[in-house]
């Protein structure tokens, strides 16, 4: 009996610890009627092999009046990705059809809408900035922070 309490407490800890890491993989990120986002950076483990963003909408006006997106990609990427956007407009959803530029993008979304992207962790190179933005009607101006790697 005490040999199956050990167990069960060993593969409690191991799914916590299991459960935990998958925690500081994810992060959540919020926009709302205004042109920011809730956190101007954002920094992922290095131990992360995918990092999930949590994207939620919480102003209430529709995504055609004031929908947003996430996007990632170098900083360096960032006014030419905002420019072919513009020129996609929103029946492209503002981001060039196909962008290798691009590492991640979610949907566009509007007020009480959520939605997530996963990406691999090894596509931000070492040595490389990092941005996230909005390339609907050129948010990008304001709506942007920065991404790295940590550890």
């Amino acid at each position: 009996m005490k040999r199956l309490v050990n167990s069960i407490i060993l593969l409690s800890v191991a799914f916590g610890a299991q459960a935990s890491f998958a925690d500081e993989c994810s992060v959540k990120v919020e926009a709302g009627d205004a042109l920011s986002y809730s956190l101007a950076s954002i920094e992922i483990p290095a131990s992360c092999t995918d990092a999930v963003i949590e994207f939620k909408h919480t102003g209430n006006l529709p995504a055609a009046v004031m929908g947003h997106n996430w996007v990632l990609a170098k900083t360096s990427d960032l006014q030419a990705i905002q420019n072919d956007g513009n020129a996609a407009g929103a029946a492209g959803g503002y981001l060039k059809s196909g962008d290798a530029r691009v590492v991640a993008a979610t949907e566009i979304i509007g007020g009480g809408e959520s939605t997530s992207v996963t990406f691999a962790t090894d596509a931000l190179k070492s040595g490389d900035a990092y941005s996230f933005f909005c390339t609907v009607m050129s948010h990008s101006v304001v709506m942007k922070g920065s991404i790295s790697l940590k550890g």
